[in-house]
This record gives structure tokens, sequence and C-alpha cells, in this order.
């Protein structure tokens, strides 16, 4: 198989969303604005509650998926069609906001490491104005499959040597893998020619593709062309998100929390939350 060399390395970068949390954002960022279909990554990790305890209030979405990907603490969340729900440690909640949602997702200790990612998706122009749902699904129904030379891989979203993951029914097929790869291992995955992708390490270092540099932790590296990557160990243990998924190709218009086509749709999603429309 052809592997995918590394086309670009972006540093997450330190900045504060909702209402105050500290977080590190590497998609979504001045130096990686998207890449379709995927829109943000962000990490958030401290055990300092400061960081964290103002969560993320009533906002409003359309247009997306939002998936929270819970390493550990514990979070609430909440929306204005009386859907609830709580998130712990190893757990993923994939919302799928369609033509709108108001919710929130909100911290439910005071101290404490306080640790995971949201990744926002875009829906295709045929699917942003589709009735909302949600896909939450607790960490025990996430299988780990164990690999030779000591790797073990998280199966969120996509199939690894059969076994798949719980998350179903999304239009860009995608592929969402937690990696451990300690070192002198590797890990080799094929991932359809078309599909955009990229690996973001969050613990050590990686060796993405054979002959390039190793990644440190809080990179986010963008996949070229190929047929397969390729995730080694570097000189220390690594853990990697594997992100994958079918482009929309179609244009991108952003304003805050919704994502459409064109500005004219984002001018009526305006107008329909201020309304009381969502």
């Amino acid at each position: 198989m052809d592997i995918r060399p590394v086309a670009l390395v972006v540093p997450a970068q330190s900045t504060s969303d909702g209402a105050g949390v500290n977080l590190s954002r590497s998609l979504g960022s001045g130096a990686l604005d998207a890449l379709d279909p995927f829109l943000l990554l962000d990490e958030f990790r401290s055990d300092d509650s400061a960081d964290y305890m103002g969560g993320f209030p009533d906002h409003p979405h359309r247009g997306i998926e939002t998936v929270t990907y819970l390493l550990a603490g514990t979070m609430g969340h909440g929306d204005n069609q009386g859907n609830t729900g709580k998130l712990r440690s190893g757990d993923v909640h994939w919302m799928t906001a369609g033509r709108g949602i108001i919710h929130s997702e909100m911290p439910e200790k005071e101290e404490g490491l306080m640790w995971g990612f949201q990744l926002w998706v875009n829906l295709s122009a045929e699917q942003k104005m589709r009735e909302p749902r949600y896909q939450e699904i607790p960490a025990a129904d996430i299988s780990t499959v164990a690999l030779d030379g000591g790797v073990l891989v998280k199966v969120i979203a996509g199939a690894v040597e059969g076994t798949a993951g719980p998350i179903t029914e999304i239009g860009v097929d995608p592929t969402y893998l937690d990696v451990a790869v300690p070192p002198g291992g590797e890990f080799v995955h094929a991932l359809p020619a078309d599909y955009n992708g990229f690996c973001y390490v969050f613990e050590g270092d990686a060796v993405i593709a054979a002959g390039s540099d190793s990644i440190p932790r809080g990179n986010l590296a963008v996949l070229g062309l190929g047929e397969a990557v390729r995730i080694a160990g570097g000189i220390e243990a690594a853990r990697v998100l594997l992100i994958a998924g079918r482009p929309h190709d179609e244009p991108i218009v952003k304003y805050g929390p919704f994502v459409m086509n064109t500005k004219e749709e984002i001018m009526q999603a305006i107008d329909d939350y201020n309304s009381g429309r969502f």
C-alpha cells in the first residue's frame, strides 16, 4: 500500500472558548482553517478547575456535527429539546445539529483532571437542515483492538481488523481511532485514497509515515495522498487520534457555530435563532 506522507504539521494554539474554558486548538486555527469535512479540533486538558469550570453554557449550532470524546472527568449536557445526559471517562457524544439546536456541555466536578476533545464535522448541503439527533456511546461499548507489538486501538468510528466502531450512519463515513503505540511499534491502517485525514498526537511522540520526523504531543499532522497511514512510536510511547472522512467538496461559509454553504443561509440561520425557531 502507498503510505500517506505528512503534508503539514500544525502545532495546537492556546485559546479560550465557551465561558472561559482554556484549550488547545489545532484544526480551526489560523494555521489550518478546515480540512474538509472537518472544521475544528480542540483539546481541553487541565487539573486546575479555573481552566474548565465555566464550561460551555447554552449555545446554538446549525449545519454541523459536534463530537465530544472525554478521557477524564465528568460532563453533563442538555438541549432545548429536553434531551439530557452525562459523559464520563471514555464516553463519546456525537451530536448531529442539523437544522438547529441549542445545547450546553458543563463540567460536573470542581477539582481534578478534565481532559478530552471536541471535533466539528461539516454536514453536506442536503443534510444541513435535517432533524437533530444524538449518538451517545458509553466507554463500555467502545471496543479496544490489541495488535502485534503492543499496539492498542480504540475504535470509535470505522473498523480495525474486523471490529467496527459504534458510531453509525454518518454521511462522511468517518474513521475515528484512538491509537496507542509503544516505542518501536507501528500501526498501519488503510484509508480510501480520496478521503482527507489527520493525526493528532496527544501523548508522547509519533512518527507518521516512514522517514518523517518525530512529531511531539500537541501537534496535528495533515495526511497527504496515499492508500494508508502509518503511525509508529517515537522515543516515547505515542497516543494518537486518527481521524479521516469523505470530503463534501462544497462551499463552506462559517459564522461562529453556524456552518452553511452560502452567506444567505448564514443570515437565515441568524434570523431563525434570534426569532426562536431553533
